[in-house]
């Protein structure tokens, strides 16, 4: 397994409110770890969100007690009950300064197993898996968007143009408590997982991804060249991206 990382303002914003973790090696009980947040808030409430969010998610999984009898099978709960903990203490944090009041994060976040990918996630940070010729959206965005093509009030081509494209139906850290999403995938088909924030996956085509992902190089290359596509195509937001060579 090859994984690289990487985060950028983008073309249009001043400050960078996203935030990346990732590591190939074992944190905790878990044998792997790979996280992108996105925040959202005023002053630098956003950068704050996303950072303590990654803080707060990743010390909660490196300090977890009783590492020894967390088998594979507990895994996904784990993920579950700690973007649960940290919710609630970006939520806490957000009550002490009225600076902060508000702010929240996307989050989505990652096991790899020999044969399995686990991902909780929250927001609209997305996760893709990847084949040569097949890309698939694993997460489902969090936004009202989403909800109403669900619904059948829209559809994908309205959407596109919608106003309130970009709004969020959950955030964590903005509420006391938060619905987690919990998903399971496996990865025999699969050769690149790739999470990402919606500055890199509004600015590219689903096939524009898969294209990229599926160049000859190393991965910190292509990682590289998402994000400089990203901005060639507009770069309106921050940029993350975190992307990992199952298979390579």
């Amino acid at each position: 397994m090859y994984v690289s990382g990487l985060t950028d303002k983008g073309i249009s914003r001043e400050q960078n409110q996203d935030a990346i973790f990732f590591t190939k090696d074992k944190i905790g009980p878990l044998p792997n770890l790979f996280i992108v947040a996105d925040g959202m808030g005023g002053h630098n409430a956003g950068e704050v969100a996303s950072n303590l969010a990654i803080q707060f998610f990743s010390e909660y999984i490196r300090d977890f007690p009783a590492q020894e009898f967390v088998q594979q099978g507990d895994f996904l709960d784990l993920l579950v009950t700690a973007a649960r903990k940290t919710n609630t203490k970006v939520f806490q944090h957000a009550q002490k300064d009225a600076d902060f009041t508000g702010m929240g994060t996307t989050l989505t976040a990652g096991v790899i197993t020999a044969e399995k990918a686990l991902f909780i996630h929250v927001g609209d940070s997305r996760a893709y898996a990847i084949a040569k010729h097949n890309i698939a959206q694993i997460t489902t965005d969090h936004t009202y968007i989403q909800e109403m093509i669900q619904t059948g009030q829209l559809t994908q081509d309205e959407a596109e143009t919608h106003p309130n494209r970009h709004v969020l139906t959950r955030a964590l850290g903005s509420q006391a408590d938060i619905e987690v999403d919990g998903l399971i995938m496996e990865l025999a088909a699969w050769e690149n997982i790739l999470i990402c924030s919606d500055g890199l996956s509004n600015m590219l085509t689903d096939f524009e991804i898969m294209q990229v992902v599926n160049r000859e190089g190393y991965v910190e290359h292509r990682t590289s060249a998402l994000v400089e596509l990203a901005n060639a195509n507009g770069g309106k937001d921050n940029i993350s991206a975190v992307l990992i060579d199952i298979k390579r």
